[in-house]
C-alpha cells in the first residue's frame, strides 16, 4: 500500500536515528583501540553483545516462523556484506586519509539512485536529484573533496566499499520484507558477529579486554551503534526504500564530526556547519515531498 505522510515522516526520523547511531562508531572505536584493544577484537565483541541484546528482545516464535532461506540470506548479508564493507573501508585507510575515504564512500547515495533507476525499481525524479545533489554537496564541503594525488589502491577500495553498500541496501530491503524487524536485525548482526569472531580467532586477536571504561565503550558500540542502529535502519528502509534512505543517511558524517568535537576535542569548522546545513536541507526536501514519491511497501 502507499506509504502515508505520517509513516514516511516516522521512517525518516528512524533513518536519522540510525545514522546518528552509526555516526558514533568512529569516535567510540578510536577510544576503544586507543586503550589497546585491536580492531577485530572490538568489532567481535560489538556484534556479539549486539546480537545478545537483540536475542533477549526477539520472540522465539517469531524466529521460528522465518523461512530457512531467509535466515540464511540475512546471515550471509550480515556475515559477508556488512563485514566486507567494514573491512574494505578500514583497509583503505592504509593508503588514503580519512577525509578522502569519507568523500569517496559517501558517493554511495548516487550509486544507489543510479542502480535503482537502471533497474527501474525507483524513479529518479527531479526532487530526488535535487536532494541527492544537496546531500553530496554537503558531504563534499564537510570532508573536503580530494585534491592531492591519492593512492589508486586506496581509491579503489573506498569506491568498492561504496558500491557494495549501494547493493547492500536494496538487498537488505528485499530480504527483510515480511519478517519482524527485531528478528531480521538479530539475524543480520549474528552473521556479522560470526564473521568478525572467526576473523579475530584466526588472527589470534580474540580476547577479553580489561577495564570498566573500555567495556562501557564496547557496550555503547553494541547497543547504540549496532542493535539500535541496524534496527532503526531496517524499519526505516522498509518504508522509504534504498534511494531515500541513502540520502537521509548522509546526516551521519555531520554527527560524527560533531561528536568528535564533544568527545575527542576536535575543532568544529565552518565547512562542517555549512555541509551539515546542506545535508539537513536534503533531508527536508526528501521528507516533504515523500507522499508524492511514495513507493509500495
Amino acid at each position: 500500500m502507499e506509504s502515508s505522510d505520517a509513516s514516511v515522516g516516522h521512517a525518516t526520523l528512524l533513518i536519522v536515528l540510525s545514522a546518528l547511531s552509526f555516526g558514533s562508531i568512529s569516535v567510540l572505536t578510536v577510544l576503544v583501540t586507543a586503550a589497546g584493544v585491536p580492531l577485530l577484537t572490538a568489532m567481535a565483541w560489538r556484534y556479539l553483545l549486539g546480537a545478545a541484546f537483540l536475542g533477549v528482545a526477539a520472540r522465539p516464535r517469531q524466529l521460528r516462523s522465518v523461512p530457512r532461506q531467509r535466515v540464511v540470506q540475512l546471515l550471509v548479508i550480515g556475515g559477508c556484506g556488512q563485514a566486507l564493507i567494514t573491512y574494505l573501508s578500514l583497509y583503505a585507510l592504509e593508503y588514503i586519509p580519512v577525509g578522502p575515504l569519507a568523500f569517496l564512500f559517501y558517493t554511495y547515495p548516487a550509486w544507489v539512485a543510479l542502480i535503482a533507476a537502471i533497474r527501474r525499481t525507483e524513479k529518479l525524479t527531479a526532487v530526488r536529484i535535487t536532494a541527492l545533489m544537496l546531500a553530496l554537496a554537503g558531504v563534499t564541503i564537510m570532508v573536503g573533496a580530494p585534491t592531492e594525488k591519492l593512492h589508486p589502491i586506496g581509491v579503489f577500495l573506498a569506491l568498492v566499499s561504496a558500491l557494495l553498500y549501494s547493493a547492500y541496501l536494496p538487498a537488505l530491503k528485499h530480504v527483510q520484507e515480511g519478517i519482524p524487524a527485531v528478528v531480521a536485525t538479530l539475524l543480520l548482526i549474528t552473521g556479522a558477529a560470526t564473521a568478525f569472531v572467526t576473523a579475530a580467532l584466526l588472527s589470534g586477536e580474540l580476547f577479553v579486554p580489561a577495564g570498566i571504561a573500555v567495556w562501557s565503550e564496547i557496550l555503547v558500540l553494541a547497543v547504540v551503534s549496532t542493535a539500535i542502529a541496524f534496527l532503526t535502519l531496517i524499519k526505516g528502509l522498509a518504508v522509504l526504500g534504498p534511494v531515500r534512505t541513502a540520502i537521509v543517511a548522509t546526516v551521519e558524517p555531520f554527527f560524527t564530526a560533531t561528536l568528535g568535537v564533544l568527545v575527542l576535542g576536535n575543532q568544529l569548522s565552518v565547512s562542517t556547519l555549512v555541509g551539515g546545513i546542506l545535508i539537513a536541507a536534503a533531508v527536508l526536501v526528501i521528507q516533504r515531498n515523500s507522499p508524492q514519491l511514495a513507493t509500495t511497501v
